[in-house]
Parts: C-alpha cells; structure tokens; sequence
C-alpha cells in the first residue's frame, strides 16, 4: 500500500472516531440543554441554523480548495506556493467572514423579526463573531488537510464538542437559572459555540506556528515558479464556487422540505397538529441519527482530496486509480454495516436515546423512519467518497450537478408520496433514498470515466456487503432472543461490531494491509 493510501486510511480512522464521537455529543447536547430550559433550547436552535447557513456559504468551498492546491503544490515540491495559497486563503476567508459577521449583527432587527421570537436579539449577537471565526479556523484546516495531517483537525474537533459541554451548557444554566432570562440562557449557550470556536481556532494558530520549521524544511523545486497571490486567488475560487453550491444544496433542500413537508401531509389526511409532530420526529430524531455515521463520511472526503490531487498534479494516474479504488471501497465498508445496523436496531436506538422523552407512539414512528433512512448512510458515504475524488481531479462542477439532480428527485418525490394518505412522512426516507442514489450513480459514472477506473463490483459492493449482511444476521438472531432494553442495546451493537470484523476478514474486504495502514505510525 502506497505512502499516500496509508495516509488516507490513518486519516480515515482518526477523523471518523473523533467524528462520531463529535455527532454523539451533539446529539447528546440537546438533552440536557432541554432540560435547563426547553425555551432557551428552542431560542437557541431558531439561531443556530442562521449562523450555519452563513458558515456554509462563507466558508465551504475555500477550506477544499485550500487542501487541494496545496496537496498539489506539496507534490511538486513547491511549498511556496503551498504556503502563499494558505496566505491568500486566511486573508480572503478572514475577510469574507468578518463582512458576514459585521452584517449579522446590523441585520439583527431583521433576523429576529424573521424568526418572531424576540428573546433571540441577543443570540445573534454573540454568534455573529463566531462566523469570522471559523472561516479562520477553517483556512488553518484546509492548510494542514492538504500536507495530509488530519490529526490537528481532529483535535480541533475535539475542542468544540468540549467545549459545548464545559462552556455552552453552564453559561445556559446561569443565564436560566441564576439570572432567571430564558434569553441569557440561549445567548449564553450561543456564546458558548464562539468561546469554543475561538479556542479550537487557538489551537490551529499555536499547532502551526510549532511546525513551521518543519514546513520551511521542505526543498523548494527551482523549477517551480512563484504565483501571485491575485493568480491563486483566483484559482481558489474557481475552485471553491462550485464546491459551496454543492454545499449548499442539501440545506436548501431541507429549507423547501420545511416549508412543503407539513403541508403535504395535511393534504394526506394528517391534522396539524400531527403533522408538525412528524415532522419534528423525521428532522431532529432521525435525520439527526442518521448524521452520527456520516461523520466518517466527512472523514474519508478530508482525507481523499488532497490523496487524489497529490497523484493528479504530478499525473500520477495509477496512484489516482489506488486512491480512488481504497477512498470508495472504505466507503461502502463504513456504510453497509452502518445501515444495516441501524436499520435493524432502529426501535432499540430510538429508545436508547429518548426513551426518556416521547410516548410509545413518538417512539414508534421515529424507529419506523429511522428503519428506511438508515439506507441512506451508506449512500451518503459513497456519495461524499466520490465527491472527494472528482474534487481531486480537478471536476468539482460534475458532483455540484448530480447533487441538484438527485435534490430535484427528492422534491418532486416528497411531494409526491408524502401527500398520498397512508404514506405521508414515510415517503421522506424513500425520496432521500432515491436522492442519494441518483447523485451516487452520477459520480461513480464520472469517476470510473475520469479516473480511468473499472467499477470493483467485487471489493466495494460484494464483499462489504456480503459481511455486512453476515452480521446482520446474527444481530437479528440475538435481537430476536434477547430481551428488550438499552443494557442489550449496547451488547447488540458490541456483538454487531465484532461479527462484521470477523466477517469482512473471512470475506477478505478487510485485508491485512488496510491494518497495517491504520495502525503504522506517520514517519517523520
């Protein structure tokens, strides 16, 4: 296995533990936030999408360009031009963010009349800094992804969710509690996602600021030349466009399903009332459990484009081809035991989770929905897989263009099924199926095509899911013998685990190569 794959597999397992340990935490987050104060909890999250959909249009796309140019640029042994592309990044990021979070706090009138809730003033006060903040939080990142050095990233994560629990969560009580103000509460929590995401952002500075040296060391091919800053900027952003619309078009889908999905379901037979609990079961039970394995979705994407645009920049189609080849086979590892698992153990999580929340009804619905959307895990993973990849190869608009493909089948879908009586919010799991299916079966024609690959029906689709169907096999059994609780819970998913290791070893879809690529310690 080649320097780079074990790097995208180091980085894979790093980030993908670190990013589950993240989206626990982040659901987790919410329960004790509700139960300080269920209105500072409601306060907070009629802020909290304002200020990601800002983070998303500032700075999705740059941190993806940062890490491609200088993954190329570091494979042509140019670090100067590696190190300019981040000096341009940081400047235009800072800029783009301090823009948005100045305007953030002067629309605040605006803002709070457009969620009509008057206690979120002073919220969106105190987050508006933070998108400033990120956007430099997120040029560091992008700068040490394209050395192919996921750690930092992770630890900065690490950071964050900390700091949810050691900083957002008191500030909320105090707020609540000891000043009795349900909007001190929220602005508290709110305040809370700044301080943690100015120290993450800290942490960044200091960690390359001690390698710096190690960067200088770096030799410089003479013959490469230096680029302005006004040239690589330039290429950022023909870079960054596309990836920021894809980016955006999974929250402007879920923007229309909020303002569709409830309707429909009224025209399905559905009172208001049942609606609106539907609705909030589908989108802050399970699409937010759901989100919990995807996080290793966002890991192998970090760890694939600087891999693959290493390989390209110096035309390297045969690494591009290995790279490609591990990114998506690791993709359909993680997701078909991830949907399989959950799918079968859906009522067993929903309870394990908000067992102590909602009614047998509530819980009964949301496993029914968690069952089917569960598939969506391992079509999300490949989708992000291959993303990554064409990203790499220098074809971001074609992912931008399956994703609004797949988006568009989505809508005309949820309109479609959940407005039929006896399906209603059912058909948001099968919409979200197909929407995935659509935009995967798009990029993986596009990276067989432009990576000159032969689509591995044996290593990405048979063998993963061969093991992935052996260990769902034995956890149907032990569900079936077992009696129900969160103790067995726990137990199915360690029994889970163990049997699709075993499974993928005796399937040879995990091979001893890819733990040693794992489990081998960087060479400085």
């Amino acid at each position: 296995m080649s320097e780079s794959a074990r790097s995208v597999a180091k980085g894979v397992s790093i980030l993908g533990i670190v990013g589950i340990i993240c989206k626990v935490v982040g659901v987790l987050f919410s329960i004790p936030l509700n139960m300080i104060s269920t209105d500072a909890a409601a306060d907070f999250y009629l802020v909290y999408p304002t200020y990601t959909l800002l983070l998303t249009i500032s700075s999705a796309g740059l941190p993806v360009a940062v890490s491609r140019m200088v993954a190329g640029f570091l494979a042509r042994k140019d670090p100067r031009n590696a190190k300019q592309t981040f000096r341009t990044a940081l400047i235009t990021l800072m800029a783009i963010g301090g823009i948005l979070s100045v305007l953030m706090a002067l629309f605040n009138g605006a803002l709070v009349s457009m969620v009509n809730v008057e206690d979120t003033s002073l919220g969106f006060y105190v987050i508006a800094p933070c998108v400033m903040i990120v956007c430099v939080l997120s040029a560091f990142r992008g700068f040490v992804q394209g050395q192919q050095n996921m750690f930092p990233t992770a630890i900065s994560q690490l950071i964050e969710q900390i700091g949810k629990v050691t900083v957002s969560l008191p500030l909320c009580y105090i707020g609540v509690h000891v000043y009795h103000s349900v909007a001190l509460g929220a602005a508290g929590a709110l305040l809370g996602i700044t301080v943690e995401e100015t120290a993450a952002t800290i942490y960044m500075m200091i960690y390359c600021r001690r390698n710096k040296k190690d960067f200088d060391r770096i030799p410089q091919a003479e013959s490469e030349t230096a680029r302005s800053g006004r040239n690589l900027l330039r290429e950022l952003v023909i870079i960054s466009i596309p990836i920021t619309i894809s980016a955006c078009i999974i929250p402007l889908s879920q923007f229309i399903d909020s303002a569709m999905m409830i309707r429909r379901m009224m025209a399905a037979g559905l009172a208001v009332d049942q609606a609106k609990s539907a609705y909030g079961l589908f989108t802050s039970v399970v699409i937010r459990l759901i989100n919990i394995p995807t996080a290793l979705a966002l890991a192998i994407s970090m760890s694939l484009v600087p891999a693959i645009s290493a390989r390209y920049s110096v035309r390297d189609m045969t690494g591009v081809r290995r790279e490609g080849n591990n990114g998506i086979r690791y993709a359909f590892l993680i997701g078909f035991p991830c949907s399989v698992g959950m799918s079968l153990l859906s009522r067993e999580i929903v309870y394990f989770v908000y067992g102590h929340v909602f009614s047998a009804d509530q819980i009964r619905l949301a496993s029914e929905l968690l069952t089917f959307s569960a598939l969506t895990v391992v079509l999300f993973t490949a989708v992000q897989a291959s993303t990554s990849i064409l990203q790499g190869l220098r074809r971001q608009n074609i992912p931008m263009f399956t994703m609004i493909a797949g988006v568009a089948v989505k809508i005309l879908l949820n309109y479609i099924l959940i407005g039929t009586p006896g399906i209603d919010i059912h058909g948001g799991p099968i919409a979200s199926i197909a929407c995935y299916s659509v935009a995967l079966i798009g990029n993986l024609y596009f990276v067989c095509r432009h990576a000159e690959m032969k689509f591995n029906w044996m290593d990405w689709i048979v063998r993963p899911g061969a093991a992935a169907l052996i260990m769902g096999l034995g956890v149907w059994g032990l569900r079936s013998l077992m009696p129900f609780g969160r103790v067995t819970t726990i137990l199915e998913i360690i029994v889970g685990v163990g049997l699709f290791g075993a499974a993928a070893w005796l399937t040879r879809a995990v091979q001893k190569e890819d733990l040693n690529a794992i489990l081998r310690r960087r060479k400085h």
